[in-house]
């Protein structure tokens, strides 16, 4: 795959509505533990339900691998000016970047159909997920969350040029894709 596939890639998300793009060099990823057990807390109820988050998308020493197969990818954000106190906003903001995502991952799809998704929360994409009684139903389009993969988000942001927050009244949905 060319380098032109970033610049192609960062062009779409911005078509896309995302508030900021930029280039993700994976050479930065850290896999951490402490992110896998911030999820092991279960704060977002999705531990353990689904094939995307942990357990199911594997030890960190595997999700390592499937990420050290990757070299480049594109971080996505989505910001929104919220009050503190105003859930629905919170809301409606996650609703924006999933829905966001989701266009965006049908592109990616079509132009890296290798590419890993990682789409800021855990997937979504089936009403009921098999797991851990049977293998997803449709491993091609599975998104995972960040996080449940090991990384830092604040880090990977940081170490590709872009902010993780944008000051008060704000917050940001970030998720990313990576290509060979």
């Amino acid at each position: 795959m060319d380098r032109d596939i970033i610049d192609e890639l960062i062009a779409d998300a911005l078509d896309c509505g995302f508030s900021h793009v930029g280039p993700l060099d994976v050479s930065t990823i850290v896999i951490h533990k402490e992110a896998r057990d911030a999820c092991a807390e279960n704060k977002c109820g999705r531990y353990g339900t689904n094939w995307s988050c942990p357990p199911g998308c594997g030890t960190l020493e595997e999700c390592e691998r499937l990420i050290r197969r990757y070299s480049r990818g594109v971080i996505v954000q989505t910001t929104g000016e919220i009050d503190v106190f105003d859930y629905d906003t919170y809301l409606e903001v996650g609703k924006r970047h999933h829905e966001l995502f989701s266009r965006f991952a049908r592109t990616v799809r079509k132009k890296a159909p290798d590419a890993l998704l990682c789409g800021g929360s855990s997937c979504s994409g089936c009403s009921e997920c098999t797991y851990p009684d049977a293998p997803c139903r449709f491993p091609e389009r599975l998104s995972y969350p960040m996080e449940g993969l090991g990384m830092m988000v604040y880090e990977v942001c940081r170490d590709n040029g872009l902010k993780y927050n944008y000051g008060n009244g704000t917050l940001t949905y970030i998720g990313c894709v990576l290509v060979d």
